[in-house]
């Protein structure tokens, strides 16, 4: 703590001591300014200048010092000075007494309370910066609520000083008008009952709703300014309309139905979108098939003298259209037609804000009107424009699957998730692969311990990993394919058979109608936290609306998309990031939720870190995969969960309990006391709690415990 601050805190509290100890409320007492009127008003008749400058002074200290009696001094203004100048006197006296309490509060608090708090108190600090005003204002016109209080707290928030100045200046004056003029009338008042009756609080409540009320108008006024030109259809062919059918889009479809909503699918491609035909589905039949390979090679490890498998690499992809095929009828036209979605196979476009022009793969075309339009149409891969790229043949996570002959020599781009599933993958089933990535390490969203395991990991199954590599130029050598790369400085080349570009994700923004309707769109469509766009009944939802680019993601997205779609403006819900888990499908598995702790470092979050080593457990050392590790961040002394990382074996399995435990509330006493079958993987999260109560077991009791058992020996 600083000079100054322990300096403010000794004077504050000297003030106070001084108030207390010498009994100066008693001259802020309603019997003493009765008793006195006489006196104070002559007084005020001599020398009114002189009169109205120290009872504004006095009132700025009662206020900034947060001392009772402000009300009672607002009586008396209106008393002594009457009705206008009691009103100009206590209006800026009260709102500049409140700023200074805010700033000393700010200064003493803020940082403090944002470090330790600052996780729990995001969503209140993006409502505070988005609208703080309204907010404070809404407090300021309800007198249940003590200003003081109101005060402080703000303090502690983003809210800017002026903001909270002028806000309290207009939001205390229909308060502030009430009590001077109660006050003209002191002589009648024998207590502050008096002022405070049901009728008048129950005026006050109603003038705190009008702020409510007005945002309805307002925002009513604001999208009747953002409708103007366009032509509302008196009748809506559908509740509801969705543009693709990926995990986002399905599951907006499939609620719509479920709640007997009239709704149009519409998918230009296949059903099941990225997920399903290239993505999360076939990556995994790939990397379940490379897999075992890689146990083969390890039949040592299991007192097994020798393993081989004859393979195929174009039956292997096989196998991975056929897991595809076999998932299919999941996300099919059929069921979603038999569960009451209509499913239109073509393109659309928004050509209003409730009208979508659909052309048909069958060359039909038609035009559906509804009363809210859903947008899931989802990402693709990004390619970079490096030179000479388009003449490699590239390929990315689309297409891939398409290929039927290893490659001999791979070149991977990118240490992603993406990239790093593919790299290992494609490695253990013969290619030899390099992996490249621009940043120090791959997996830059994790910590850098688990980047190094994996790292390790790889390397030791003959991966090439080159990080720190940035991508200057393809080019063809003597008939040969070569990257240029730059490390530290120097040319890099790197010859290669066939490349594949794994370096993120792009939301498809082109081509249905954003630009003419002038909806925000640069990496993602641009949403509120309902998920809607500019236009209230238009919404976005997964891949194109962000943040995150994870199927269950989007599929926890839809639900809020359908629901605040359908029953908007009746009800309608604000979507909740706060416990989104995901998981990387190498060897190690790697598995998160909630914050790691390179970022709560980043974010001066306080936390305590526990580490539960995998290589430990006993189920772990039986399966011949004792490696890895489970790690906790809580908060400091508490058992509460910050976040999580596993590593390891079925860590993507192993990490819901502790997604259930966030979401609900569950800290690690309570893991620590459930029963875990033995010997199972799943004892990994009971351990690490474990660790955490020794970290923090009550040694003083466990030593008068000590001496208790010792002197039961006799």
């Amino acid at each position: 703590m600083t000079i100054r601050r322990l300096l403010l805190i000794a004077a504050l509290a000297g003030l106070l001591l001084a108030y207390f100890a010498l009994d100066l409320g008693r001259f802020l007492s309603l019997d003493y300014f009765k008793s006195q009127q006489f006196t104070i008003e002559a007084w005020r008749a001599a020398q009114p200048i002189q009169a109205a400058l120290l009872f504004f002074a006095t009132y700025v200290a009662v206020t900034g010092l947060s001392l009772p009696g402000a009300t009672v001094m607002t009586l008396v203004a209106g008393a002594v000075f009457g009705l206008f100048w009691g009103l100009l006197l206590v209006s800026f006296a009260s709102s500049l007494g409140a700023t200074l309490a805010f700033l000393v509060s700010r200064f003493l608090l803020r940082d403090w309370v944002q470090q330790r708090f600052g996780d729990r108190l995001r969503a209140i600090n993006a409502g505070v910066e988005k609208e703080g005003g309204l907010y404070l204002f809404t407090l300021r016109l309800v007198p249940v609520f003590p200003f003081f209080v109101i005060n402080l707290l703000m303090a502690l928030t983003p809210i800017r000083t002026g903001t909270f100045y002028w806000v309290s200046q207009i939001g205390m004056l229909a308060g502030t008008l009430v009590y001077v003029n109660a006050g003209t009338q002191l002589a009648r008042i024998d207590s502050l009952a008096g002022i405070l009756s049901p009728g008048l609080l129950g005026s006050f409540v109603l003038l705190g709703v009008f702020p409510l009320l007005a945002r309805k108008l307002v925002a009513a006024l604001a999208a009747r300014k953002v409708y103007s030109g366009w032509q509302k259809p008196a009748r809506y062919d559908r509740n509801l309309i969705v543009i693709g059918a990926g995990s986002a889009g399905l599951v907006t479809a499939y609620i719509a139905a479920a709640v007997k909503a009239r709704v149009t699918l519409i998918e230009k491609h296949r059903l099941g979108g990225d997920c399903l035909n290239t993505g999360c589905v076939p990556s995994k039949a790939l990397i379940r098939s490379a897999r075992l390979l890689s146990h083969m090679r390890r039949a040592p490890e299991f007192g097994i003298r020798s393993a081989r498998a004859e393979f195929d690499f174009a039956e292997v992809m096989a196998r991975v259209q056929r897991v595809i095929k076999a998932i299919e009828p999941h996300d099919s036209v059929q069921r979603y037609t038999e569960l009451g979605v209509e499913v239109i196979a073509g393109s659309a476009k928004l050509v209003s804000p409730w009208v979508v022009e659909i052309v048909r793969d069958d060359g039909g075309s038609q035009r559906l009107s509804a009363r809210s339009i859903v947008i899931a149409a989802g990402a693709r891969p990004f390619v970079p424009p490096i030179p000479g790229i388009e003449q490699m043949g590239y390929l990315t996570s689309d297409n891939v699957w398409e290929l039927r002959e290893l490659p001999r020599r791979l070149l991977v781009l990118g240490g992603g998730p993406i990239g790093s599933e593919l790299t290992q993958a494609f490695a253990r089933l013969g290619a030899v692969v390099t992996q490249v990535e621009m940043a120090p390490r791959i997996m830059v969203r994790e910590d850098p311990e688990v980047s190094e395991m994996v790292m390790q990991r790889f390397r030791s199954e003959g991966i090439t990993v080159l990080v720190g590599h940035r991508a200057k130029e393809f080019l063809i050598d003597n008939g040969e394919k070569v990257l240029v790369a730059e490390h530290a400085g120097q040319d890099v080349r790197i010859p290669f058979d066939a490349v594949l570009v794994a370096v993120g994700r792009v939301a498809n923004l082109d081509g249905y109608g954003l630009e003419e309707l002038g909806i925000s769109a640069q990496r993602t469509i641009e949403t509120n936290a309902f998920l809607q766009t500019k236009y209230p009944n238009i919404y976005a939802a997964g891949d194109v609306a962000g943040p995150f680019q994870f199927t269950h993601a989007a599929a926890h997205q839809a639900w809020y998309a359908a629901v605040n779609a359908l029953f908007d403006p009746y009800r309608k819900f604000r979507v909740d990031y706060s416990v989104i888990p995901w998981a990387t499908f190498i060897e190690p598995e790697v598995a998160r939720v909630g914050i790691n702790e390179s970022e709560a470092r980043e974010r001066n979050i306080p936390h305590e870190t526990t580490v539960y080593g995998i290589d430990d457990l006993d189920r772990a050392i039986a399966d011949g995969e004792a490696h890895g590790f489970v790690k906790v961040l809580t908060v400091p002394g508490k058992d509460r969960i910050l976040g999580v990382t596993i590593v390891g074996e079925h860590a993507g399995d192993l990490i819901a309990e502790y997604v259930l435990a966030m979401r609900h509330g569950i800290g690690l006493n309570k893991i620590l006391g459930t029963i875990h079958i033995y010997p199972t993987l799943a004892e990994a999260n009971k351990y690490a709690a474990g660790n955490w109560k020794k970290a923090h077991a009550p040694q003083k009791l466990l030593a008068w415990v000590a001496r208790f058992h010792t002197w039961r020996l006799g």
